[in-house]
């Protein structure tokens, strides 16, 4: 049995806890240091399925701007961040778009749509 600690800091609060976490043969038996229940959480979900919000910008055409920004509905696997990104690379909306409007839909098949984050108005 493979027993280990982990010392991670707490990003769900402005008290930014020192969590450590024990962990045996991979899995996460105990999180001390949080001040919160939030803190366990994200101690458990960071140390077995890392998850992380995407935020860029895509091309869009016809807009005032030449980029758009977008952002993730939810986390998404950190281990697929880097392909998604360079998905969204490949994309080009098309003006007029409404903060909110969903941009891609089900990116990569992961169950998580792709959101303009501000509105761009046609030229």
């Amino acid at each position: 049995m493979k027993s280990e600690k982990r010392t991670l800091h707490c990003i769900c609060c402005p008290l930014g806890c020192e969590i450590t976490a024990s962990l045996e043969d991979g899995q996460v038996v105990a999180v001390c240091g949080n001040s919160c229940p939030r803190g366990e959480k994200y101690a458990r979900e960071e140390l077995t399925a890392p998850q992380r919000m995407l935020t860029m910008t895509v091309r869009i055409l016809q807009g005032k701007l030449p980029l758009l920004p977008v952002v993730s509905a939810r986390a998404l696997p950190k281990e697929r961040i880097s392909d998604c990104a360079r998905a969204l690379r490949r994309i080009t909306a098309k003006a007029p778009v409404r903060a909110g409007d969903v941009i891609v839909p089900d990116l990569l098949g992961l169950g998580v749509d792709i959101l303009a984050s501000r509105d761009m108005d046609h030229i």
